[in-house]
């Protein structure tokens, strides 16, 4: 695999949607920035919010499209068009509806699961192939329920449990930043 050149968080831009579960993505490359001491800027041209980051492995961009989530892919096709960043080297971080919270789950590509920010990634990039990094929010039990359910807030148990899930994968950041995503899988399935 190649070594990671651009993390893409998904969610919906705002102080209304800032806490809800399909946010998740968001708050993963702002532990990742944290973590880090980088702030993400508004950046036009991309039409989200934006900041280069150096570690041991190399340079990426961390990348927050605030288009809201069903128009994701005008920001990230921008972005990767603009510095010539293969799909392969995109990593799209996301809420997952069928995984329990904290669960962390690596993939290596795939369809989009009706997750409609991933939809459309897909199509503006013309291509399913390349890696995501899924954040288990728990199902509500019923189809009708899913979109209220993502557009809430969870519960302090469940937030707790993305956060530590957050965290866990954190720990294994030098791994999938350099594209070892199998290892990474390894270690971060057994761990969540």
């Amino acid at each position: 695999m190649s070594a990671i050149q651009c993390v893409v968080g998904l969610g919906n831009p705002g102080p209304k949607y800032e806490a809800t579960r399909h946010n998740a993505g968001f708050w993963f490359v702002d532990q990742l920035a944290r973590e880090n001491g980088v702030v993400l800027r508004a950046e036009n041209k991309f039409s989200g919010e934006l900041a280069r980051m150096r570690t041991a492995q190399g340079e990426f961009w961390l990348l927050k499209p605030m288009t809201y989530m069903n128009h994701s892919g005008r920001s990230v096709a921008a972005l990767c068009n603009f510095y010539r960043i293969p799909a392969s080297a995109l990593l799209v971080v996301y809420d997952e509806l069928d995984l329990a919270p904290g669960m962390m789950r690596l993939k290596k590509g795939g369809g989009h699961g009706g997750h409609n920010g991933l939809r459309d990634i897909c199509n503006a990039l013309g291509t399913k192939d390349f890696p995501r990094l899924r954040i288990g929010i728990g199902h509500p039990g019923h189809k009708d329920a899913v979109v209220g359910y993502v557009l809430s807030r969870p519960g302090k148990q469940e937030h707790l449990a993305v956060e530590a899930g957050i965290d866990e994968a954190l720990r294994y950041w030098d791994l999938i930043q350099g594209g070892e995503m199998q290892k990474a899988m390894n270690v971060l399935h057994a761990a969540t």
